[in-house]
Parts: structure tokens; sequence; C-alpha cells
């Protein structure tokens, strides 16, 4: 098949993190003999038409002024959006990539869109799909799911573009359950199929003693504050363990300013940014990892932490990430804003070995559901399937 990807975001560079998951997909896809060619933003002025990453032609289309082409690659788009220049450079990449898309659809033979997220890339697929014969599908991630919670006209547009797609995928039966409720469909119809993980590269196992770990891009919604406040009570308590975040991202000085006002900043560590293939290194021989995200699309942090044999505290309300965290073993979902029951949680973990035992079994579980392989089986099937549909829709039309 050849397959067009429209997303907001992809990776830049070799190595980059933006969107590396959906790149993943892409490469397991192409090496399945697959045709791939992706639609990306540009960055900041930097547009390129169809040059390689990983053997995978991507076209970056511009959509503003160099100094404002800021809305992707950041990981704060619903957050842009909210104001005009935002909203309005939105509308323009929205159109950009309609506009990239049709001509593609004209000059070549695509035989499915696969939209990431379904603002604004599903926005560009529903209003570039020209042809029956060519589908459109729609993947959800979890940004793009909030935006429906805050807003009736996004609510509105979501409707018609998820209505139209001959299949919708979403990362987790949390996102599934609320896309189906916002589009009104059968949450049975959606397929929950997390992207792919870069599991090759999990092969370690904690040996403990090396305390907390935290794994994410260091925003609000992150919920670190919630982290520290535990830690702090840990200290107080006299579990004096260490604390390592791994990430960078826009909270990171007010983050440090809370760690400082908790007196605990010779026990946590900011370490930044690392690339994927770096992830087990920079968490090491942690007891445990603390996911505190809320609303989070699926959890791969938590995911890749089992993968390294490392038990996961995270939040009940941590939407998709409760497909990943047990409740009892290896695992422990705690109440909202309650740095007492984090506390208690984490003391559980640190430093036992059964644990990290249970952990690993189910990272070998997840190892396979991730497996950027099986994952683009998974697809494919998505694939062939709103083939077939789209098929019998134009052959009804033509009989008619």
């Amino acid at each position: 098949m050849n397959i067009i990807c429209v997303t907001h975001a992809y990776p830049r560079t070799e190595g980059d993190v933006a969107g590396s998951f959906i790149h993943r997909l892409m490469v397991a896809l192409l090496n399945r003999g697959h045709g791939i060619e992706v639609i990306a933003p540009a960055d900041r002025g930097h547009a390129t038409d169809r040059e390689p990453l990983g053997g995978i032609p991507v076209t970056r289309v511009r959509y503003a002024s160099p100094a404002r082409e800021t809305l992707a690659y950041s990981g704060t788009m619903l957050e842009a959006t909210r104001s005009p220049s935002g909203a309005l450079a939105a509308a323009n990449l929205i159109r950009a990539q309609t506009s990239r898309m049709r001509g593609m659809a004209r000059s070549g033979s695509p035989d499915v869109i696969h939209a990431q997220w379904w603002v604004p890339a599903g926005v560009s697929a529903w209003m570039s799909w020209l042809r029956p014969s060519v589908p459109y599908i729609v993947t959800v991630h979890g940004t793009d799911v909030r935006m429906l919670e805050r807003s009736r006209i996004a609510r509105s547009l979501a409707r018609r573009v998820l209505r139209s797609a001959a299949a919708i995928t979403a990362v987790s039966s949390y996102l599934a359950a609320k896309v189906a409720a916002v589009a009104g469909i059968d949450p049975g119809d959606i397929v929950v199929q997390p992207m792919p993980a870069e599991v090759e590269g999990f092969t370690c196992h904690s040996a403990g003693g090396d305390g907390i770990a935290v794994v994410g891009r260091l925003t609000k919604q992150k919920n670190l504050g919630l982290v520290f406040q535990a830690m702090a009570r840990l200290r107080a308590e006299g579990t004096d363990t260490r604390l390592r975040v791994i990430g960078d991202g826009p909270e990171r000085s007010a983050l440090q300013a809370q760690v400082r006002s908790l007196d605990i900043g010779d026990r946590v560590e900011f370490v930044g940014a690392v690339e994927p293939r770096e992830v087990p290194a920079a968490v090491g021989d942690a007891d445990v990892t603390v996911f505190a995200a809320t609303q989070e699309g699926y959890g791969l942090a938590a995911a890749e932490s089992f993968m390294l044999g490392i038990p996961v505290v995270a939040l009940q309300t941590g939407g998709g990430v409760t497909d990943v965290v047990p409740t009892s073993g290896p695992g422990r979902l705690i109440p909202p804003d309650d740095p007492v029951a984090m506390a208690d949680a984490i003391r559980q973990f640190v430093g036992d070995a059964s644990a990290r035992e249970l952990a690993a079994a189910e990272g070998r579980r997840l190892k396979e559901h991730l497996n950027p392989t099986n994952v683009a089986q998974v697809f494919e099937s998505v694939y062939a399937r709103a083939r077939q549909a789209s098929h019998a829709h134009r052959s009804a039309h033509d009989d008619g």
C-alpha cells in the first residue's frame, strides 16, 4: 500500500524525540514493503520537500513567517491555540497540509491517509478527502481529546472529522471511550492500539537501590509538584532516597524553585531531555518510577519502566496509563492530589526485589504488544479494512 501520514509532530533529525513513535511506526511499515510519505509542519522557517528521514520522504509545509512557526515540536500546541495568533497559525497549518495532500492525491496513487491526532492532521485529511477511493483513518493520542472537553466548536468539528473517517484508532481504551462519546459512535468500533516503542533497547533490568525516577516532559499536565511533595514527606519520615527527573520542558524553572522551597534540592537531580534510546541508561537501577500525569493518552514512560523491571506508581485519574499500570503486584494506582498516598506507595517498592521481578514479567508482555513489527501488522489490518469499506461504498454508489 501507498500511505500518506499527516501529523504535526515528526522527528526533524535522527534522534529527535518529537513524534518519534510515529516515525517508528512508519519505518516498520516501510520495512514491510509499504510506500510511505509524511507531511509535517515546517519548524521556524525550515521547510523541506520530500527530504528523506530513515528512508521516508518528509515534506514540511510552511504555515507562517519563520519567527511564528513555533506551533509544532514543543509539546504545547494545545496551549498555543488558545491565543488568537496560535489559532490563526493552526488554521494556516491545516490549509497548508490540506493543499499538500490534495497535490499528492492528484499526482500519485495513495491508498490510504493516516492522520495522527484528529486536529490539525485529521481536519486536514477531512478537508482534502476528494475521492472515496482514498480513505483516511484518524489516530487520537490524548492532547487532541482533551481539547474536546473545553470547546463546543471543537466537539462539533471533531464529530464531522471522525464520522467521515474510514477508521478510528486510539492509543488507549480511555481515549476510545471519550472519542466515542463525542462522535456518537460505538466504542467497540474504535481500534485500541498504542504506538510502538523502541523495545529492542530495553534489555537490561534494574538491580534497584537507586531511588525514584520520573520520565517525561516538564509540563503542568505531568503534575510533578505532587511527586516533590511526596519526596519531601518521605525524607521527613526517614526514607532518605533520591529522585532523578529525566526530561525537559517549559515548567523546569518553576519545578526547580519548588524543589528548593521544599528543601530537597540535594536529593533531586534534573537530568534534562535524553534521546529515546538513552532512556534505559538514564533510568538506571531505580527502585520505582512515578507517573503523576493526569488525562494521559497512554503512558509510554510507565510501559518502558516495566520493560526495565521497575515498578510504577501512577494516578487513578491518569487516563490511558490505567491500561498499563495494575493496582497491585508491580503497580499502584493512587488517588489524585494525595502526596501521603504517593509516599506510601513509593515506600512499598524501595528495595523490593520481588516487585522488580513482577515488573519484568509485565515488561515482557508489553514488549510484544509494543513491538514495532507487531504494531505495524495491526495498522495494516486497519488500512485493509478501511480500503475494503471504501471500495464497497464506491461500488454501492456506482450501482445506484
